[in-house]
């Protein structure tokens, strides 16, 4: 049997031996993720950075919020957007507030601003983290973004400052001027800067305003049915008007008349007699237009 020459057994051994990685190589292929770890950790450290970055600037931007112990704001961020909103479609901006002091206004409505908004005022330093954390758990449960979680005080802060937008930095300058006016303002004067300008319906600010508008009374004599009308307005305050009499309205409302009672801030009686105005006030036709206007 003849057997292949030399030269071609030589050649198959080089073939053979180029095609074998070195052990160095082999090293390498063995651990192709070696380098993403720290690098991953490099980009979030910067991030985080960035971050840091950030809130140090616009902390060190915020605007001056301790003369609001004792000046009332002329306009605020959400009057102005709205006038060029207004503007923009050809209208003449409205605009309707007469302030007030916490003293001038009916008790039971304040509870029911405080019960619909923002139960644990008086509990938190501005962010309220147990309502933030009870949210996160409800989106991810339900698998959306759910209810919000924005306290009086930031909502203030919204109110005086910010726009109506919904993006993360906005909620981050609205987080550090929370603690802001938590630092330089007593509760009391949060509430009642909170009461003055809040919207509450189109061109109307604050709830003299409202209780005139809405009702054709002051807000000393909002009735504890009005009152609760008036917070459940809130969360859409330019859709939900009382004149136009929206089931959502009325289910609102008289959830917290429930919960004032419920929390001793009315009595039973109360209650009753609040629910049976609710009753009435949505039995009756809805109007075209706004009870009265404030001066």
């Amino acid at each position: 049997m003849t057997s292949r020459p030399p030269s071609v057994r030589a050649s198959n051994v080089r073939t053979q031996k180029t095609k074998q990685p070195s052990s160095g190589a082999r090293r390498a292929a063995g651990k192709p993720g070696k380098s993403s770890g720290p690098a991953w950790r490099r980009w979030a450290l910067c991030g985080w950075l960035m971050l840091a970055l950030w809130f140090g600037v616009e902390a060190a931007r915020l605007p001056d919020v301790g003369a609001l112990r004792t000046q009332n704001p002329r306009t605020t961020a959400l009057m102005e957007q709205r006038a060029e909103e207004a503007l923009e479609t050809g209208t003449k901006p409205r605009v309707r507030q007469s302030w007030v002091s916490l003293g001038a206004v009916a008790p039971h409505a304040v509870d029911a601003v405080l019960i619909s908004e923002d139960a644990r005022f008086y509990k938190h330093e501005g962010v309220d983290w147990t309502e933030v954390e009870n949210a996160f758990e409800q989106s991810v449960r339900e698998a959306r973004l759910g209810r919000g979680a924005s306290t009086v005080t930031q909502q203030l802060a919204k109110n005086l400052y910010l726009s109506t937008d919904r993006s993360l930095l906005r909620k981050g300058k609205e987080f550090l001027l929370a603690r802001q006016l938590e630092t330089h303002l007593p509760k009391q004067r949060i509430l009642a800067l909170y009461l003055n300008v809040v919207e509450w319906g189109e061109g109307v600010y604050g709830i003299e305003a409202a209780a005139r508008e809405h009702f054709g009374v002051s807000a000393r004599a909002l009735s504890v049915a009005q009152g609760a009308m008036l917070a459940a307005m809130l969360p859409a305050p330019r859709r939900w008007l009382p004149a136009q009499r929206p089931e959502t309205l009325r289910t609102r409302a008289g959830v917290i008349i429930g919960r004032l009672e419920r929390e001793g801030r009315i009595s039973a009686a109360q209650a009753r007699e609040a629910q049976a105005e609710l009753s009435r006030f949505f039995a009756a036709p809805p109007t075209s237009g706004w009870v009265a206007e404030a001066s």
